[in-house]
């Protein structure tokens, strides 16, 4: 999991919760560039900043192994290098571009000569049989396509040396817009500067940018004019979207949900989407499933109301109570499956599509003829690629535009879950849920969070709202119940005591 912490000298500027892409830290960066900031000014202070950092973690006694690269961000590279050899540290440096070809990290690389650095003559050189930290200044926010071979050789070098690793700005290889990094380094640190990258959050940025600090450099805040990409979702800050309950309310007021699904094999989906739904604050929860699944679920929420039911026909008289209809956990794509969802579509309620509810869509089975503007779709990337006609590669090479498209053709507002998950709703800044560990990627974790978003749509918050605080609930929950059961022994239902702990403030 990315994890953003904010370092800036100045507190008020407000960043902890932006995300910009390459193009927006572009503009800002030539904005405090017209403003009087140089780029060697700018390279100074990074290279300060990232210093600091690296000292803070891993201390002051290790050699620096720096690979630089030939634009501005190996030119921050050797400002560190400079910085860190003032400092009376050993450095030893590997530089992939011919001094001649350097334009602004020319006076860097100089400094760098001057203070001590010792320049070695190829990445194998610097980092056969050492010890060190790692400083990867290779590539910064310009790469976006395939890693040229003589920098790819260099990352495959350093991600097999065993050594920790910092990243200055990016990692190398990272798309910082996409987080698309097919070939990119691993980082244990990354410092970024200016603004918070969104590709450090999602796609494979997660798992390349280890912890992530936040330095502004000091910047003033009238130079962030660039468009914001997106916004890391606060829990806090979400969970005040949800309305107080009157003292003298009723479970009337607080939403009717319906669950719809858990075919053959799927009846602990319901149940899981049920006992979610419930400890979400929904005043009413029914679940239509296979007859077969009724005692089980009554057995593990008898708060429910559980009926059976073997045909769309049987479940058309259950559709008229609801306020939310939540279909997809377990629903499975049997002729019965598609019955139960027609009649859904059939409604002009609230939903929440989940799992094969999406799959036969895709598929072209059923036809959607119904707006879904109040309804929340939550795919996962095979689904979302589904939906979209594409390769779940392919989505998630670029997983902020997935989510665009998917809003705009469907209309409602949509999860795309996975590691940073991105929440798009009509109208609103795209949302980016840091929160979650690997432990996640088990059985009924998609589950949970349709009955959690399903019970937030019926307590009244739109669609986007009620996604944003869902994803986040979700996640944070799952980050607080691995801290008692580890990663590879959580499971869904691990979540539920966290998450009554977060909707209990």
């Amino acid at each position: 999991m990315s994890q953003l912490r904010q370092e800036t000298l100045d507190a008020s500027l407000p960043l902890s919760s932006r995300l910009y892409d390459a193009a927006g830290v572009a503009q800002i960066d030539a904005a405090a560039q017209a403003a009087g900031h140089s780029s060697e000014q700018l390279m100074s202070l990074a290279a300060r900043a990232a210093l600091d950092e690296l000292e803070d973690e891993f201390g002051r006694d290790l050699p620096l192994l720096v690979a630089c690269g030939g634009g501005n961000n190996g030119g921050d590279g050797f400002a560190l290098a400079a910085l860190a050899a003032s400092r009376g540290r050993t450095v030893h440096l590997f530089e992939l571009a011919e001094p001649s070809r350097l334009s602004a990290a020319a006076a860097a690389r100089n400094f760098a000569e001057q203070s001590g650095v010792v320049f070695v003559d190829s990445a194998s050189e610097l980092l056969h049989d050492r010890e060190g930290v790692v400083v990867d200044a290779l590539l910064g926010i310009g790469a976006s396509g395939a890693v040229r071979q003589e920098y790819a050789a260099v990352i495959e070098l350093i991600n097999a040396s065993g050594l920790p690793v910092v990243a200055l700005d990016v990692p190398s290889g990272l798309c910082a817009t996409t987080g698309r990094g097919d070939c990119a380094v691993v980082a244990d640190l990354t410092v970024t500067f200016i603004a918070a990258k969104l590709g450090l959050f999602t796609g494979r940025g997660v798992a390349l940018a280890g912890e992530v600090v936040l330095h502004s450099l000091d910047l003033d805040e009238a130079l962030y004019t660039a468009p914001v990409a997106a916004q890391l979702i606060d829990v806090d800050e979400a969970r005040e979207r949800l309305p107080l309950r009157d003292r003298n309310g009723h479970k009337g007021l607080y939403g009717h949900v319906l669950i719809v699904g858990g075919d053959f094999g799927g009846g602990g989906a319901v149940a899981l989407a049920a006992e979610a739904a419930l400890r979400s604050g929904a005043g009413l929860v029914s679940v239509a499933t296979r007859p077969e699944h009724v005692a089980a679920v009554l057995a593990r929420s008898p708060e429910a109301m559980v009926y059976g039911v073997t045909s769309g026909q049987d479940l058309e008289p259950l559709l008229a109570r609801p306020s939310v209809i939540v279909v997809g956990p377990g629903l499975g794509q049997s002729a019965w499956s598609e019955q139960l969802l027609q009649q859904v579509l059939k409604t002009q309620l609230p939903l929440l599509l989940d799992a094969d509810a999406l799959n036969i869509l895709a598929a072209g089975r059923l036809q959607l003829r119904r707006s879904l503007s109040n309804s929340v779709i939550t795919p996962h990337p095979g689904e979302a690629a589904r939906l979209l006609g594409s390769s779940s590669s392919a989505v998630q090479a670029d997983r902020p535009a997935a989510v665009r498209q998917l809003q705009a053709l469907w209309g409602s507002a949509v999860v795309l879950k996975g590691a940073g998950t991105l929440v798009a709703a009509d109208n609103d800044l795209l949302g980016l849920c840091a929160e979650g560990n690997p432990g996640m990627a088990s059985a009924g974790m998609g589950d949970l969070l349709s009955g959690i978003i399903g019970a937030l749509l019926a307590q009244q918050l739109s669609g986007g709202d009620a996604a944003r605080l869902g994803v986040a609930l979700h996640a944070t929950a799952a980050d607080r119940a691995v801290s008692s059961c580890g990663e590879r022994s959580l499971l869904a239902s691990d979540l539920l005591a966290p998450l009554i702990e977060l909707l209990a403030v």
